[in-house]
């Protein structure tokens, strides 16, 4: 068995190049800032983040976490785009993902791998304010793909607790496929940077070292 090796985390400070690694680099970026959530939902502070426009995100993003293929996943939209792929009928907004939305013909062809096989997704819809860090980046991602949704599920690995300490985040990302780790530079957080550990993955015989 042949493994890719010499793979560190790499810890991403920077907004631009954040969206950048997503948008323009194809990368499952995790994004660690404020307190930890609580809930059900993964809504911006302990979560993982990819392009929603990319097909086959479900079946990348499930392998990466190591759960089931099938397992579908949800994403955030900035409020104001909102009405452009969703019918929201009565609901203003939908800040904590607990409703099945259905999805209009723009979202089934911009975002097809947050839309569930019934055409609904449970969205989270962002404002500004709810969430300046997060927000900024999706407009970033906006600027990039004219997309102004982001493909966001919770930043732990199959069977473990939602990701809580910076620490938590490194061995999570020590453990797994997850690269990137943005960490806003507004968070006033001491990055244990000696806890990045190698990492060694086994690649297929016809995969390039």
């Amino acid at each position: 068995m042949k493994y890719r090796t010499n793979i560190y985390t790499n810890v991403v400070r920077d907004l631009d190049e954040c969206a950048s690694l997503i948008v323009d680099n194809k990368q499952i970026v995790a994004i660690f800032q404020n307190d930890a959530e609580i809930g059900p939902r993964a809504l911006g502070n302990r979560s993982i983040l990819f392009d929603p426009t990319n097909p086959n995100a479900k079946e990348i993003v499930n392998s990466v976490k190591q759960r089931e293929w099938w397992r579908p996943f949800a994403g955030t939209i900035l409020l104001e785009h909102v009405h452009d792929y969703f019918f929201m009928d009565s609901l203003e907004e939908s800040p904590f993902m607990s409703f099945a939305i259905k999805a209009k013909p723009l979202a089934k062809t911009k975002v097809p791998s947050i839309v569930h096989f019934d055409d609904t997704c449970r969205i989270q819809t962002l404002s500004e304010e709810q969430n300046p860090n997060y927000y900024n980046l999706i407009s970033k991602v906006y600027e990039k793909t004219g997309v102004p949704i982001i493909f966001n599920t919770s930043f732990n690995l199959a069977g473990e607790a939602l990701v809580d300490t910076i620490e938590d985040a490194i061995d999570t990302c020590n453990r797994s496929e997850i690269n990137q780790l943005y960490v806003p530079e507004d968070q006033e957080i001491d990055i244990p940077y000696y806890k990045i550990r190698e990492k060694s993955f086994p690649i297929s015989d016809d995969e390039p070292e």
